[in-house]
């Protein structure tokens, strides 16, 4: 009696795709059912779409042939790609608390452990990924932890985002970065980091310029979120910022140890800004300065704005007699530094939503202390 032979129908389990790219990345699959929100920029969400493809059924044969395999899943320890990704952990607010202290109560892991998953991008509040440990949290929002961190944000050059709400973003640029380009060319700048940065959680994120750092100066910046803001902090610039200090390591030894500079600036048609002689042509400038350290070649100087008009400090140390190290423009001699010698180091100011008033200072450049090596340096 002849026995038919049935042709094996369906695919196995472990043949299954669910959603992920047939190329998995560091034994994890690249996309997740869970976690819909991840934040991605617009390239990368083309990329992981167009892996996206089912492993083809295999062929019917004798009685006992085995279904086959994608190179993939062979290479696999435990084959653990194809299994079902877990829905995230969610849990609900009850009252105001912060982010880390409320991990502990609710994940048993030890405290280092929940860094970690911060860290990693794994947990979300109302859908939107957060890494900050003391996040505050308000009754109603939603926490979720998911099994899988969120995919790595693009780093950004010579930019370190100090902080960033709703409506600002303070960053400290470093020297050779152009805060926004003049034109439309394709410059590196911190403007066009920024942008792609605040546009990967939403493509309509926007960001706006408050205020410049010539290339060459490194130091604390703040740019807007909206325009709104923009104008709110541009309008009332002289009420908003409370302080804005410099350090400045200029040539020469200054003779006083503190003194203000008043000058009326104009500039040349070939864009270099100059004191005129006359008063009241042009526009007012007003810098005070203080002497931290001095010797027969160079003096650091910590350097206040009263007025912010452009290259206001650079020019106002050439009227000194003292140009600013390596700014061959405004005319010193020296190149010993490899960069320009000014640093805006401390920008404070009210918040234009909170009204609360904020205050970021960062370091000494180290590079403006090497002239003094030996003596005693100023306090950080």
């Amino acid at each position: 009696m002849n026995k038919r032979k049935r042709a094996s129908s369906g695919t196995s389990a472990k043949g299954k795709s669910y959603g992920g790219s047939s190329k998995p990345r560091s034994g994890r699959s690249n996309t997740s059912s869970s976690k819909p929100n991840s934040p991605r920029s617009g390239e990368d969400t083309k990329k992981v779409s167009a892996s996206h493809s089912s492993v083809a059924p295999a062929k019917s044969g004798d009685k006992g042939s085995k279904p086959a395999k994608s190179a993939a899943a062979s290479k696999r320890p435990g084959n653990a790609y194809y299994r079902k990704s877990e829905p995230p952990r969610q849990y609900k607010v009850t009252e105001p608390d912060e982010l880390l202290h409320f991990l502990l109560k609710h994940v048993k892991s030890g405290r280092n452990a929940v860094k970690s998953i911060l860290g990693r991008g794994q947990v979300s509040i109302d859908e939107k990924v957060v890494t900050k440990f003391n996040e505050p949290l308000l009754p109603g929002q939603i926490v979720s932890i998911s099994k899988e961190g969120a995919v790595a944000a693009p780093s950004l050059t010579g930019i370190n985002i100090l902080h960033e709400d709703d409506d600002i973003i303070v960053i400290r640029k470093e020297a050779g970065l152009l805060s926004i380009a003049a034109d439309k060319s394709d410059d590196l700048t911190a403007y066009r980091q920024l942008m792609s940065h605040v546009r990967r959680t939403n493509e309509l994120n926007r960001i706006f310029i408050v205020h410049r750092l010539d290339r060459d100066t490194s130091g604390v910046m703040m740019f807007a979120k909206s325009e709104e803001v923009q104008q709110q902090l541009q309008n009332n610039w002289k009420e908003n910022v409370q302080d804005r200090v410099y350090v400045a390591l200029v040539e020469g030894a200054v003779a006083q140890e503190e003194g203000t500079i008043s000058s009326w600036l104009k500039e040349t048609k070939t864009l270099k800004m100059y004191s005129s002689s006359r008063p009241n042509d042009g526009q007012h400038a007003v810098t005070h300065y203080k002497r931290l350290k001095s010797n027969r070649e160079f003096s650091l100087l910590e350097v206040r704005l009263e007025t912010g008009r452009k290259n206001q400090i650079r020019v106002h140390m050439e009227d000194l007699g003292h140009p600013i190290a390596g700014d061959r423009k405004y005319g010193a001699r020296t190149r010993d530094l490899g960069r320009l010698g000014l640093h805006a180091r401390v920008l404070s100011f009210i918040h234009p939503t909170t009204g609360k008033l904020m205050t970021f200072e960062t370091d000494i450049p180290k590079p403006f202390l090497y002239p003094f090596r030996g003596e005693a340096t100023p306090a950080q």
